[in-house]
């Protein structure tokens, strides 16, 4: 592997050639400081991540860290498994702000700052909690749409809200709200896909006012107003009769941001190109996505690919096709991605239906074919009691629930478990579906100094079997979430707090992007 130093890399970023920047820490250590154009590829999760990330073996990569050497585990791994462009930051994070560069925190950056972009280049409208409690308990024709996922409006609501996630608010609203004279607000938990589901709405050209809620349900609770929580009511599946109409709307905003129409022959042609990155993304509802899609392409739910790009795209300058069925939805997400600034952005004529039968397998995982021992529900839920279970899950999700008994823990991180695990006699490995832990038996085996098991379909089917789950807020401890980043409403204390930082950070992002001098948000030009 090369070492570059900051200068370098500072070229590379400017060149408008291919480039993945790959910060090899855990997320919650990313998002306390991490380059703006960095991407979290923790070396946890490298054999998912990486390949879904870097689907091109001789893309330039560029691996970072604070110092202190994980970076360079994630570079020789790379190479190891056929990667042939790979560079380490010399001196990580630490030898940047040395270089007088800017660092930034938080995740999802690049779409955070252009959803502040994007207010204060459209001037999108916003009303206060107060001022639309006050609406809604006059009764005042409108609705409040949730531009989140349902986990998350379910998790926590305004009420009289729907949940109607940002890519499917452009293609439903004419069906939704038949009435161009309904007030229609749009929220999320805290202000960017608030604003980014309303200017949608904007930008579709719809009759309607349309403004978003000034920091969403953290605004809601700060102004002492509550939330509501376990509601379900949610956009109607299938088809809207309307998508004509919004096919129509999202046609012209796509033109106007520069998306290319490509033909079937076309993308097929992309996908030969040994030279250029390529993503086929499907921006439809996931229910939709797995009932049936095109082989290869893998499902980026429109508002949420807007919001969380680095998600699913790794390599800057790259290209992207978009698919969905009516091809509205593929347009609206097409349209934002052009004006985050992502030069070669596409959408196939005829949708998802004119290339539904072509395509290619996604990459497969080498590494989860490797023979392992297993144990089934049955067999650990009657020896549990002399079993030490060793989850793999996200902190989040293992405070949320997990098997009786049973120990976090980060791959990256297994060494101070060492004693706990030679001690044990036997070790049961699981993770959510399984996969994470399969992944994770070398480490532990050497660690334990015996075999471990892994648990045949991961808490999911321990779950579905109806064994029982336990639940704990405070373990791990927010200090130790490493793995995950934790929102103002993961936080055991300080909440009020976090919410206040957390808002105005994002408030603050457009000018420290001004700082950086690598970002320019609206259409860029094409490769």
């Amino acid at each position: 592997m090369m070492m570059i130093d900051p200068q370098t890399l500072r070229g590379w970023i400017e060149d408008d050639q291919e480039l993945a920047l790959l910060d090899a820490r855990e997320e919650g250590e990313f998002g306390a400081e991490h380059l703006f154009w960095a991407i979290p590829c923790p070396v946890s999760r490298r054999e998912t991540r990486a390949r879904a990330l870097l689907p091109r073996r001789d893309v330039r990569i560029c691996c970072m860290d604070d110092g202190r050497g994980v970076a360079q585990q994630l570079a020789a791994w790379l190479e190891i498994i056929g990667y042939s462009q790979v560079s380490v930051l010399q001196g990580g994070t630490k030898a940047w702000i040395e270089a007088g560069y800017v660092v930034f925190s938080g995740v999802n950056v690049p779409s955070k700052a252009f959803g502040e972009w994007v207010e204060h280049h459209y001037g999108t409208e916003s009303v206060d909690a107060p001022d639309l409690n006050e609406w809604i308990k006059s009764g005042r024709d409108m609705v409040v749409l949730d531009s989140r996922t349902l986990e998350e409006f379910t998790r926590m609501s305004i009420p009289t809200g729907v949940s109607v996630p940002g890519g499917e608010l452009a293609y439903r609203i004419a069906d939704i709200v038949p009435n161009p004279d309904t007030l229609v607000v749009v929220n999320c938990a805290g202000r960017t896909r608030s604003i980014m589901g309303a200017e949608s709405l904007r930008r579709a050209g719809i009759p309607n006012k349309v403004i978003a809620l000034r920091n969403g349900t953290m605004g809601w609770d700060l102004a002492g107003l509550t939330c509501d929580h376990g509601r379900t009511e949610a956009f109607a599946p299938g088809t809207p009769a309307t998508a004509a109409l919004a096919l129509e709307r999202a046609t012209h905003f796509a033109d106007e941001s520069g998306v290319r129409v490509i033909t079937p022959a076309q993308l097929a042609g992309f996908e030969a190109d040994t030279g250029r990155t390529l993503y086929v993304l499907d921006v439809r509802d996931p229910t939709e996505y797995r009932a049936g899609h095109r082989a290869g392409s893998l499902n980026a739910p429109g508002g949420q690919l807007v919001q969380a790009t680095d998600t699913w795209v790794g390599v800057r300058n790259a290209r992207i096709v978009l698919l969905c069925d009516t091809g509205a939805r593929a347009r609206m997400s097409a349209a934002w991605l052009r004006l985050m600034g992502h030069p070669d952005v596409f959408v196939v004529e005829g949708g998802l239906a004119a290339v539904q039968s072509s395509g290619t397998a996604a990459a497969e995982i080498p590494e989860l074919a490797a023979s392992v021992e297993t144990i089934d529900v049955a067999a650990l839920a009657a020896g549990l009691g002399a079993t030490l279970v060793l989850d793999l899950s996200r902190s989040i999700d293992f405070r949320a629930g997990h098997i009786p008994g049973a120990v976090w823990g980060v791959r990256s991180r297994l060494a101070g478990l060492a004693t706990r695990l030679a001690a044990a006699v036997q070790v049961v490995i699981t993770s959510p579906d399984g996969e994470a832990a399969r992944l994770a038996v070398p480490e532990v085996r050497a660690l334990a100094g015996k075999e471990p098991r892994v648990l045949v379909g991961g808490t999911q089917a321990w779950k579905a079997a109806g064994q029982p789950m336990e639940a704990n807020r405070l373990v791990p401890a927010d200090e130790d979430c490493i793995d995950f980043y934790l929102r103002a409403y993961d936080r055991n204390s300080g909440v009020e707090e976090a919410m206040k930082a957390y808002l105005s950070w994002e408030i603050d992002l457009v000018h420290e992007i001004e700082r950086d001098g690598t970002v320019r948000f609206g259409a860029s030009g094409a490769h």
